[in-house]
């Protein structure tokens, strides 16, 4: 009977460790919790994140206009030099077809060279489309990387005055479905990214 006593007490006491380690470690894992939501909230209520719309953010950073200006100027020359060459082409097949017609060549082998001229041209022509299309590709990342590289730089020194943990992108609404407009720092972004830039034409 002693023995069933000495068992029974002896369960009896883990059990009350066992509820007096869960009580105060409970205690320290709210005091965890409330430390962290206290911490990600400041005195107005507003949780320490933001977005930008970066559509707004490209069509008024000042900066973003100057590099869309660059890649529209190049889109330009590059549409001039190959609008004039086509043009060139046009009037040299108008001219080859006006000297066959009218037996202008002296003999079928020099009007055979003439029309391989003219092809030989026309592929140039494709080719140079080509290429300077892929340039312009290639121009319009680089200004991309450009242009992210620094919004990213200017965030990073724009945040430190506001402590933000979480700064979000948004796209066409694409990101955030739906948020409150306090969380919404892209005029105030702007308006500080535009400040810091000079532009080259000033």
């Amino acid at each position: 009977m002693k023995n069933i006593n000495y068992v029974i007490n002896g369960v009896l006491a883990l059990a009350v460790i066992i509820l007096f380690a869960m009580h105060f470690s409970g205690k320290k894992e709210s005091g965890k919790l409330q430390a962290v939501s206290a911490g990600t909230e400041d005195a107005s209520g507003i949780l320490p994140v933001a977005y930008v719309n970066v559509d707004s953010l490209l069509l008024n950073y000042n900066y973003s206009k100057d590099l869309n200006e660059v890649i529209l100027r190049k889109q330009e020359d590059s549409r001039a030099n190959i609008n004039q060459k086509a043009t060139a082409l046009r009037t040299d097949m108008k001219e080859f077809e006006r000297k066959y017609q009218n037996g202008a060549f002296l003999t079928q082998q020099r009007a055979q060279e003439e029309q391989q001229r003219i092809l030989n041209k026309q592929q140039e022509l494709q080719n140079l489309d080509e290429r300077l299309t892929q340039e312009l590709m290639l121009e319009q990342q680089k200004l991309n990387e450009q242009l992210r590289d620094t919004i990213v730089a200017q965030l990073k020194v724009f945040n430190q005055s506001k402590g933000f943990q979480v700064i979000f992108s948004n796209t066409m609404g694409d990101n955030i479905l739906l948020a409150d407009e306090a969380y919404d720092i892209t005029a105030e972004l702007i308006e500080y990214l535009n400040k810091n830039y000079t532009s080259p034409s000033k």
